[in-house]
């Protein structure tokens, strides 16, 4: 092995190039959803690369003859260049690339066991990007709905969609058929890993898309569209890149700090969690497969544990207030007439003792007395 990390072993090449359909990395890429393939050929390229010293993409590396000692060097080498989380991500598309060489039976089942018994690099990834707080959101919506041109229609329903945690790529395939405005929802189809569902939206945001589609007109076709300098429509798909300009655009006019797209759907799911919206329903309306991946996006901090213990709280019975002790100024003296413990305090005499004694007269009579022992505190 080079001073690099790379296996300087041309044995691994395919000795001659097979069908697509017979190459793991192959069907292991065409397996994914088109947003997932780029990343992953591009990792398994890299793990080519460092298995033969770059003489060999995914496309002509022969993966059944992958061992564990080549898996061991490759996990080593990702652990310099990358990330924990990036290192983990390649690991797995190379996991998955030896279970496809299993399925195709060109490895046995111990062969591929051993290849694929490396363990994840461990690490604590932080939280990217931020959730807007409401002066944002609210500022960002008044922007848009006082721009009156055909652009300002156009954006303020894509801002309806983004509120309810879209990804990019699932506004960009919105067609005008998803948008159901009587069951006031949006329907996903062929979202990420292929898995369709439905997403409901607020009332504004149905009114917002109405008033889209009342100069888009209900011609099929993309929901959304790019429109010209003239805000003209342009008849063809709106693009991710499109949507992020529209945004950065608006964000940048309204005198907003920076944010991304993907920053909508982490308000989202914060402001759901925030308002008590339990994680499972909120990972089925992001489209989430666990609720692990839905915490990720969870940025309400350490103000979520301190409120988390109202809920505690609230299933304790109500308990009586201590009230602070105060020292009573009722006297044990009697009225030396009447007996009555009802006195009023007068001033202090000067007795034949030399000491200063606390007088007192009686309510209930109006008997007054002088005690010996009532002497003033020092």
């Amino acid at each position: 092995m080079s001073e690099n990390n790379h296996i300087q072993d041309s044995s691994l090449a395919l000795s001659e190039p097979v069908p697509l359909t017979l190459q793991p990395a192959e069907v292991y890429i065409n397996s994914l959803d088109s947003n997932s393939r780029r990343t992953m050929r591009h990792a398994l390229d890299a793990i080519a690369n460092i298995l033969t010293d770059n003489q060999c993409e995914s496309t002509t590396l022969d993966w059944s003859k992958i061992k564990y000692q080549h898996t061991a060097i490759v996990r080593a080498a990702l652990m310099e260049k990358y990330s924990h989380a990036m290192t983990n991500i390649m690991y797995c598309a190379l996991r998955r690339t030896l279970k496809e060489a299993w399925r195709l039976e060109f490895t046995t089942r111990e062969q591929y066991a051993r290849a694929a018994d490396i363990a994840p690099v461990p690490g604590k990834k932080l939280l990217k990007g931020r959730a807007l707080n409401d002066t944002e959101i609210a500022t960002i919506w008044k922007h848009c709905l006082s721009d009156n041109s055909n652009l300002g229609l156009r954006d303020t329903a894509l801002l309806g969609i983004l509120m309810v945690g879209l990804r990019r790529g699932e506004v960009t395939n919105l067609d005008l058929n998803h948008f159901k405005p009587r069951n006031a929802c949006l329907h996903i189809l062929n979202s990420k890993r292929n898995l369709d569902r439905v997403v409901y939206l607020p009332p504004k945001g149905v009114q917002v898309i109405k008033e889209w589609i009342k100069f888009r007109k209900k011609e099929p076709g993309p929901l959304l569209y790019p429109l010209s300098r003239g805000h003209n429509i342009i008849y063809r798909k709106i693009t991710d890149q499109g949507i992020l300009k529209a945004l950065q655009t608006r964000g940048k006019l309204a005198g907003l700090d920076s944010f991304t797209v993907h920053d909508f759907r982490r308000t989202f799911i914060t402001n759901l969690l925030y308002d008590g919206v339990d994680i499972i329903t909120v990972k089925e309306l992001v489209g989430h497969s666990s609720t692990d991946t839905t915490a990720m996006y969870d940025m309400r901090g350490e103000e979520a544990k301190k409120g988390a213990m109202n809920f505690v709280d609230k299933n304790i019975p109500e308990l009586k207030e201590e009230k602070p002790k105060i020292k009573s100024n009722k006297s044990s003296l009697k009225c030396p007439n009447c007996k009555s413990k009802e006195l009023l305090k007068g001033g202090f005499q000067l007795l034949a003792d030399g000491n200063q004694h606390q007088s007192y007269q009686c309510r209930k009579c109006g008997y007054a007395f002088t005690p010996l022992l009532s002497v003033p505190d020092k």
